[in-house]
């Protein structure tokens, strides 16, 4: 993933990641994930920033969403490396794993911890030998 710089717009703390938006949406997409699993996954911005983040495809990010979004982007990566296709990787995140005592990877990423987040990359870290 690449870094961006932090903008002078952005307010204290925050940072500008458009690119790891975009990505994010489009791997939210992807996994058919719901608009309230998305606030979730990015750590539950005002609904209005959210839409403000998905239409202008940026803006000022807090710390928070910008470690999740680098776990979530590295899941995906991940995801791509240890699946041969497409599908079976986005059919992963939603199947029930024996690891996760039945869950699937996004029931338990939807906790709303950026620790669930991370712990679904390490376990697909460990899985790929990373």
């Amino acid at each position: 993933m690449g870094e961006s710089a932090p903008s002078a717009l952005a307010g204290a703390g925050q940072t500008r990641i458009p690119v790891e938006l975009q990505a994010f949406f489009r791997m939210a997409e992807r996994w058919d994930l719901s608009t309230d699993q998305q606030i979730t996954l990015l750590g539950s911005p005002p609904r209005s920033t959210f839409f403000k983040w998905k239409k202008e495809g940026g803006g000022a990010v807090p710390p928070d969403t910008v470690e999740r979004l680098s776990h979530l982007l590295s899941i995906w990566k991940a995801l791509q490396i240890l699946f041969t296709s497409d599908q079976a990787s986005d059919a992963w995140i939603h199947a029930p794993n024996d690891f996760f005592n039945g869950d699937s990877a996004l029931d338990v990423m939807l906790g709303g911890r950026v620790i669930d987040i991370y712990a679904v990359r390490r376990y697909l870290d460990a899985q790929r030998g990373g």
